[in-house]
């Protein structure tokens, strides 16, 4: 098992999206190069001055690359720490050579495991970890002192380990969310065809008894409808059933939509006025669009009951238009936290962007939370009518 961890963790790819220059790794190499001039002239009884101001000059620009090659700026540091290690103990000036700026080496440490490689993680562990125990080694400080020196040489890899875990949970987390949406519209893209489909096949049947007296070819014609519907309803069950969980079965009836938002808000926990607007051609909308408005007032509303504080209305427009179906909400409330982004949202996402539109989400203008999503209003010629409105 031990080993199989190890395989694993030498063949982990980096974690995407690693930003090459921010202006904090600027502000860094600003405030590395002012404290290496400033502690240069003001530090008595400095050991191998310029040794130690070339040193720390060296290592200063180093954390630029820190994202990109994580490796490389370890083992140049790292392995540059060990050449004037050996240096100072040849020579026994007696105390330690560099200056205390030497210290930014630490965000190295940091970013190894944070946006290594598990090849990268492993070797550059395994230089710092060489140099750790050549200092310690060569250290004539106490034994505790050391020890508690490797601890905090070693800390910053162990944040850095923290931080990586907790960015890939949550990216597996929102891949899961959006797997999720797409079972669903997998889902309601099969019960809306399957209504229609089945609609087919019972309409060929029927034609085929009335066709008695009809030329063979309309007879012809119903039996090539009633065989084609037949398969297409087979086909959609078998691949929607590998998308959903075992034990669910497939249901026939179509999903909420734009209809069934009155239903939706209407006083919704007790506490919040909604104000629902509709406009436009809505009747005739693809069912999955339908679907898709539903969901996105309904996530909207969730929201806003869960999170806005002191919220006392909740504004809801949706207005088709010729081609496009426009759906805004927004609240009067307060957001309390940070504001990220909820897995509802990113999943709503998702749904917009497969049915080639988009959607949107953050503070409002003055206050709140809002809400707007763009979605492709026009059906195809080649489609279904439109589901009867409920």
């Amino acid at each position: 098992m031990l080993r199989d961890d190890l395989r694993t963790l030498w063949t982990e790819p980096r974690p995407p999206g690693a930003p090459a220059r921010v202006w904090r790794d600027w502000a860094l190499l600003a405030a590395g190069l002012t404290a290496v001039v400033l502690e240069a002239f003001l530090r008595e009884n400095t050991v191998w001055r310029p040794v130690a101001v070339l040193f720390a000059l060296w290592l200063c620009p180093l954390p630029l690359w820190r994202r990109t090659r994580p490796l490389m700026t370890v083992t140049l540091a790292f392995g540059s720490v060990s050449l004037l290690q050996v240096a100072s103990l040849v020579a026994a000036p007696g105390e330690p050579v560099g200056l205390s700026t030497g210290a930014v080496v630490l965000v190295l440490v940091y970013a190894l495991p944070r946006w290594g490689s598990g090849r990268e993680i492993v070797l550059g562990g395994a230089v710092i970890l060489a140099t750790g125990t050549l200092c310690s080694v060569t250290d004539e400080a106490p034994l505790v002192e050391n020890a508690v020196g490797f601890v905090f040489l070693l800390l910053p890899g162990a944040v850095g380990a923290a931080v990586r875990f907790r960015g890939t949970a949550r990216e597996r987390q929102l891949e899961q969310v959006r797997s999720r949406e797409r079972e669903q519209l997998a889902r309601e893209l099969h019960d809306t065809v399957a209504h229609h489909v089945s609609a087919m096949v019972i309409i060929a049947q029927a034609g085929r008894v009335l066709a008695g007296t009809e030329p063979a070819a309309a007879v012809e014609a119903l039996e090539g409808v009633e065989e084609e519907g037949a398969r297409t309803l087979e086909e959609m069950r078998a691949m929607v059933a590998a998308l959903r969980d075992r034990g669910v079965g497939a249901e026939l009836a179509p999903p909420a939509g734009v209809a069934d938002l009155e239903r939706l808000v209407r006083t919704p926990g007790g506490r919040l006025r909604v104000d629902l607007g509709l406009a436009g051609e809505l009747d005739a909308l693809p069912p999955a669009v339908d679907a898709a408005v539903y969901r996105i007032v309904q996530e909207s509303v969730t929201n806003a009951l869960r999170h806005a504080v002191d919220a006392t209305e909740l504004v809801v427009r949706v207005a088709g238009e010729r081609h496009t179906v426009r759906v805004s909400v927004s609240d009067n409330g307060r957001r309390t936290g940070r504001g990220r982004e909820g897995y509802g949202l990113t999943g709503l996402r998702e749904r917009a962007t497969l049915l080639g539109g988009t959607l949107r989400a953050g503070p409002g203008t003055d206050r709140g939370w809002h809400v707007e999503a763009e979605l492709p209003g026009a059906r195809s010629e080649s489609g279904v009518h439109a589901r009867p409105r409920r």
